[in-house]
């Protein structure tokens, strides 16, 4: 299978109050924007792909459904966070990895990760 593209699509259970958090609260950049039966679906850019937010589900999203989103500066974002629903406070990984624990309204949650300089992932040997 080659794949050209993708994106992770989210239902939440109040599409607008969705919206404003990826939106406005995390600030995460818009690729476009389209009409839905149920108000404005929004697609945002989140690195390497793309996070949909559209539609309506009665329940939150799955229990299990985890976003994973890498940061240049793990305490530059955290202090831009300071209005969000951390579940962890940034920390040092045993595998190297800052990781902070956030959520959106729907209790989905997010990690944001910082690669240090020293990381095997950063290296190019």
């Amino acid at each position: 299978m080659e794949v050209l593209a993708s994106r992770v699509l989210l239902r939440p259970t109040d599409l607008d109050r969705s919206r404003a958090f990826y939106r406005d609260t995390l600030k995460l950049p818009i690729f476009r924007e389209f009409a839905t039966p149920d108000g404005v679906g929004t697609v945002f850019f989140i690195g390497g792909g793309y996070l949909e937010v559209a539609g309506h589900a009665d329940t939150p999203p799955a229990e299990g459904l985890q976003l994973w989103l890498q940061v240049r500066d793990i305490a530059a974002t955290r202090r831009e966070l300071e209005d969000v629903r951390v579940l962890r406070e940034p920390e040092r990984e045993p595998w190297g990895l800052i990781e902070m624990w956030i959520a959106d309204p729907d209790g989905v949650r997010i990690c944001v990760v910082e690669i240090p300089d020293d990381h095997p992932m950063r290296r190019r040997d």
